[in-house]
């Protein structure tokens, strides 16, 4: 994956707190995964847990040859459910998982490829009808498996800007989505090493708790 050099951003704030985060961590690398379909099952089964859980869930999967559509579209949500028993809530996330694949199935003809080649609105807008798909779920496996250019917004963008007077603490996903969006060049590699970076500050200084902030890379940042 290229990196993103702060010239390949607009200069504003947004762009600033880019370049403060990048300089100080280095690029991230996200997301990790050998397939695009690697990592829409990994989008789905992050949700409430860690990645080091993920991780064994998915190795679970590679070991068993499971780690594709066509593989894992054979199975019952119970039958998937005994192999990602590390990822946590593995009864839920089994039964997310098959509502995806039964997704691609009905709208796609059972072709991976129809959906990562369909364009932005419509694949969004299919992926949203999963029961268990919220937009940040959606919005990952879009950026990171399909390539698109949408800005994933979670729990840590929302806590970093707000802290930072950028976004309101009411303020819904889809406002701070279009906020990025509007003040970003288009480019999925940025979008990409946006997100992970905030998701790394938010981690590491920006805590819900006892927060950093006096070593915050971010700190004196008025946005």
């Amino acid at each position: 994956m290229k990196t993103c050099s702060y010239s390949e951003v607009n200069t504003n704030s947004y762009s600033d707190a880019y370049r403060l985060l990048y300089d100080h961590f280095g690029p991230q690398d996200w997301w990790p995964g050998d397939t695009p379909f690697e990592i829409m099952v990994g989008a789905i089964l992050t949700q409430n847990t860690n990645w080091s859980n993920v991780q064994k869930a998915i190795q679970n999967l590679k070991s068993e040859n499971l780690l594709s559509y066509e593989s894992l579209a054979q199975l019952t949500a119970d039958e998937i459910a005994q192999w990602i028993r590390p990822a946590g809530y593995y009864n839920l996330k089994a039964r997310r998982l098959r509502n995806f694949l039964d997704m691609v199935a009905n709208i796609y003809q059972g072709e991976l490829d129809f959906f990562i080649e369909d364009d932005l609105r419509s694949a969004r807008e299919n992926l949203l009808t999963v029961n268990g798909v919220g937009p940040e779920t959606a919005d990952s496996i879009l950026l990171y498996a399909c390539g698109h250019p949408v800005f994933v917004v979670d729990v840590y963008t929302h806590r970093v800007f707000s802290r930072h007077n950028l976004v309101m603490e009411e303020t819904d996903y889809s406002t701070i989505q279009n906020l990025f969006l509007d003040h970003l060049v288009q480019d999925i590699q940025i979008y990409n090493e946006f997100h992970a970076l905030i998701v790394r500050v938010a981690k590491t200084y920006c805590k819900k708790t006892k927060p950093l902030c006096e070593k915050c890379p971010l700190h004196g940042l008025n946005l």
